[in-house]
């Protein structure tokens, strides 16, 4: 093992290292907190100068992490966010948790990653440790950031180190972590691979090293494409199993009685989040280097992003079966975020439902009581709606409730009991009801 690997392995088990954590989001953020709770001192860098300002205000805009935990490691200057790149060359351990959107044409679009790594190249010194976790395709790290890196000269695996760790964040899990959650790391290089391996071995309940960058990119692909097959399998189920009038809900609960062999995947209104609409399509665009097509993930993608237009479509022939014509009918959508319980907007199929219905027309409002106003997105950049109060007016005023997320604080029995149409997307309301449709 070479002398600074040796050096920089030290730091890491005495903790006298520090953290650079680039992207202060839903994974970076979670990612801070768990550095500063194991003991590490950790600076934060973002490019938002509103997510800076909060912060070093003691401010937390992430439901999961609290405002008086970030105080407090505030008070002992153990964490201080900044947007002032040039304080890069402090940290020991650089971890890159940025965004890694599609273009327009569903192909990658790396442009966060390779300016961070420009911006880190800029100033990367010896000694420096520097690990992706954004989700990307492989080949990412060794290809694209490796010859960034070593432009100055520095030598990877000698001088610095490169690997690659896959976020692996679920945002309102109450049981799974970042600190719970075994982590998977790929190196550049043995010494790469084994000061990284010590940075996480620091935070996390288990490590699993791999023997490549390229085998650690994968596997976080696997993961959210085994997820995005078995979502569209069971959605195309839902559709084929309503045409001959079975409830795929209680297809579901009698197949999970097997105990081996199967496990239970639910229908909805269309995928979420910043991981599983978007990861398959970074391993279409590699394969076609490979000479192959990816038919299966492609058709799990088409199934998936078609569900909101299921949803709209069931919606207008609801209340076309009741004389309500779709333009001009008050809509009040339940639930923005892309799952129950979080604030997370990303992807979210309720913004799609939402434009697709004002598209038609529709008066739309919407009620979430984790996110009080939806704003900024860019797919959708002239979506901006507050969220409105849940009375029973309101309810009842509506011509048509649509369950997009069912967030567990809403009581689904009262409001179908209330709403002259229900239009439910993720079987919210358990009894059968005349104006209650499952979409």
């Amino acid at each position: 093992m070479g002398q600074e690997a040796l050096r920089l392995e030290k730091k890491i088990r005495d903790k006298t290292a520090r953290v650079g954590v680039v992207g202060l989001g839903y994974v970076g953020l979670p990612l801070v907190k768990t550095f500063l709770s194991k003991g590490f001192r950790v600076i934060g860098f973002d490019v938002d100068l509103r997510k800076v300002r909060l912060l070093n205000a003691g401010r937390s805009y992430i439901r999961h992490i609290s405002t008086a935990e970030l105080r407090a490691y505030l008070k002992s200057r153990a964490f201080t966010a900044t947007a002032d790149f040039k304080r890069l060359g402090e940290a020991d351990a650089i971890l890159i948790c940025v965004p890694t959107p599609l273009d327009d044409h569903l192909n990658p679009d790396l442009s966060y990653v390779l300016d961070t790594t420009r911006v880190i190249a800029a100033r990367l010194r010896r000694g420096q440790l520097v690990v992706l976790e954004s989700t990307t395709y492989p080949g990412t790290t060794d290809e694209e950031m490796l010859p960034i890196l070593a432009r100055g000269g520095l030598k990877v695996g000698r001088d610095f180190f490169l690997a690659f760790s896959p976020e692996r964040e679920n945002p309102g899990d109450p049981v799974f972590s970042t600190a719970t959650t075994p982590k998977v790391v790929g190196g550049v290089s043995r010494d790469c691979l084994r000061v990284a391996k010590a940075l996480y071995d620091q935070i996390i309940v288990k490590t699993v090293p791999v023997s490549s960058t390229r085998v650690a990119e994968a596997s976080k692909l696997l993961e959210n494409i085994f997820r995005s097959v078995n979502i569209a399998l069971v959605n195309e189920l839902k559709m084929i199993f309503e045409r001959m009038g079975i409830d795929v809900w209680e297809v579901i609960k009698a197949a999970s009685s097997k105990p081996f062999g199967y496990m239970p995947f639910y229908p909805g209104p269309g995928y979420g989040g910043h991981c599983i609409p978007i990861d398959p399509f970074y391993l279409t665009w590699k394969a076609k280097e490979v000479g192959y097509a990816t038919k299966f993930i492609e058709l799990a993608g088409e199934i998936n992003t078609a569900m909101p237009y299921y949803v709209v479509a069931k919606t207008v022939d609801a209340l076309n079966a009741r004389g309500v014509a779709i333009k001009g009918a008050k809509v009040l959508v339940l639930g923005i975020a892309y799952k129950r319980d979080i604030d997370d907007q990303r992807e979210s199929p309720a913004l799609k439902i939402i434009s697709l219905l004002k598209a038609k027309g529709a008066k739309v409002a919407y009620h979430d009581p984790y996110v009080p106003r939806s704003r900024g997105h860019r797919e959708y950049p002239g979506l901006d709606l507050a969220s409105v109060p849940l009375s029973e007016a309101r309810i009842k005023g509506s011509d048509a409730v649509v369950i997009a997320t069912d967030h567990s604080r809403l009581d689904y029995a009262k409001i179908a009991r209330r709403a002259r149409l229900v239009v439910d997307a993720r079987n919210a309301v358990k009894r059968r009801a005349r104006n209650v449709i499952k979409a």
